[in-house]
């Protein structure tokens, strides 16, 4: 970002200052590269696994195959028709991210948003490559040379290689990921996929490597939304100021406890040293109090905690606390335990809420049939009077196989007593029930005829039932109508 543009002596806006978050060691951060490695891993590996569907479906895992409208996860297939259960799990995350916000605050954000996890591995590499905060704010006021050229270049070309990677694994989603490996690297797959591993090996590297702290803090809009979710009982971070303040610069403070008591009573715990501040992936200062800038992280507390043990002061200044707790450890009372402000109405009707959309798509899995049936009466005309005086209907039906496999099925009929054949077969042929033979994962389409006396009711119900021929004897069925001429015509 460039410098502040002036208007006589207005500052239309402010400059970037540059974050170079300080390494730190500590069970949060221990948390957080368990939380990258275990989110990168299921990203990048996830295309590769494989599932034996049988010979006719695809045999990788998770896949969404676009070309056939399907979508496979694991022993789940789901149809375009049954798009709810896709709508079902968005459902479902919005109500956990709602869930994890109310109980402990921006925990998604601080640890497993894809924004977080990818800046964090890219400043990883930035440490890697040119050393620890301190070392990179040396370089980075050092003037242009060999060295820091190929520091830069090294950076920024590890950037660009995690950046290709992970725009290749997302389309490895969309396509058999072996064969679309060996296209891509042979120069043979299609131009869209090319196309897409650039936009997001491009978006990657602009939001994970170079603006970073920005996109939480401008472009992310779930700050704003979290804010109107959580309350008095989320935990987040906490500087406990009553304790901290006022501060003291250094070690001047553990100086005072030897030589003056009475200035010790004075003065705070937090000695100024900056340590939160600079291992902050946002670089903001939690001292300032709550901030939209906080992702909640809890590095700060890791550096903190180091920096109180090493000057002989309890640990804990900075930590994850409610407002209420903190309230009440102002006042000298015992803060509630965790999981009892938990276990709270609100948390649990979002939980409740949330199981029960779970158990409800899970019992619809469970009980869902594989065979379905779907019968359209052709409009126009509504019948015909064949030659023998009979009244014929025509309609459209189509079987749906959802099975990785070809199956026998009968169609018959019941409501009306007459005979039908499909537009493949001589009327001679026709009787109370047709066989179809449905391939593997397909829907079956056929034009039917249906012929019943002409005496009867202008319209009479008519139903139409599948069933499988194979050991599993599912089946599905529907209704229609039969028309038949007005009296007199």
């Amino acid at each position: 970002m460039n410098a502040p543009t002036e208007v006589g002596s207005s500052r239309l806006f402010e400059a970037r200052r540059k974050v170079l978050p300080k390494a730190v060691k500590g069970p949060f951060r221990r948390f957080k590269w368990a939380v990258m490695v275990l989110t990168l891993l299921i990203y990048y590996a996830t295309p590769w696994l494989r599932w034996d569907r049988g010979a006719w479906a695809p045999d990788q895992a998770v896949l969404v195959d676009l070309a056939h409208r399907r979508f496979y996860f694991f022993s789940i297939e789901i149809w375009p028709h049954e798009f709810y259960y896709v709508a079902g799990l968005l459902v479902m995350a919005a109500i956990g991210l709602f869930l994890v916000t109310s109980a402990v605050g921006r925990a998604w954000c601080g640890y497993a948003c894809p924004q977080t996890v990818w800046t964090d591995l890219f400043q990883h590499v930035e440490r890697l490559v040119e050393g620890d905060r301190n070392a990179q704010l040396r370089l980075l006021a050092a003037p242009w040379g060999p060295n820091k050229l190929a520091r830069r270049a090294t950076k920024h070309a590890i950037w660009i290689m995690i950046a290709v990677l992970t725009g290749g694994a997302w389309i490895f989603y969309f396509a058999d990921a072996p064969t679309l490996a060996r296209q891509i690297a042979e120069g043979t797959a299609p131009l869209v996929a090319y196309t897409t591993v650039a936009i997001l090996a491009a978006a990657t590297y602009v939001l994970g490597g170079l603006m970073r702290e920005q996109v939480c803090q401008f472009m992310c809009p779930w700050p704003r939304i979290q804010t109107a979710m959580m309350d008095e009982r989320s935990l987040t971070i906490t500087y406990k100021f009553w304790r901290g303040e006022p501060r003291t610069r250094g070690l001047k403070r553990s100086k005072a406890a030897e030589t003056h008591p009475v200035e010790l009573l004075q003065t705070g715990d937090c000695i100024d040293c900056n340590a939160c501040v600079a291992v902050c992936p946002t670089g903001i200062d939690i001292r300032e109090g709550p901030q939209i800038g906080c992702i909640t992280c809890g590095l700060c507390i890791d550096a903190c905690d180091d920096v109180m043990i090493r000057v002989g002061r309890e640990p804990k200044l900075i930590a994850y606390a409610t407002e209420l707790d903190a309230r009440a450890e102002q006042a000298g009372e015992a803060p509630v335990p965790p999981l009892r402000r938990l276990l709270r109405a609100r948390t649990l009707v979002y939980f409740t809420v949330w199981c029960a959309i779970g158990v409800g798509m899970l019992v619809m899995l469970e009980g869902r049939t594989r065979l379905e049936l779907s019968v359209l009466q052709a409009r126009n005309p509504l019948w015909v009077r064949l030659s023998d005086g009979t009244i014929r209907n025509t309609y459209q039906i189509r079987i749906r196989n959802l099975e990785a496999r070809p199956r026998e099925v009968e169609l018959t009929m019941s409501g009306v007593a007459g005979t039908m054949w499909p537009e493949s077969v001589d009327r001679k042929d026709a009787g109370r029930s047709v066989r179809f033979r449905v391939d593997a994962d397909k829907v079956a389409k056929e034009r039917l005829f249906v012929a019943a006396p002409e005496a009867g009711p202008q319209r009479s119900d008519i139903r139409f039932t599948i069933r499988a021929l194979d050991g599993e004897g599912e089946s599905a069925s529907t209704a229609n109508a039969f028309e038949r001429p007005e009296a007199g015509r």
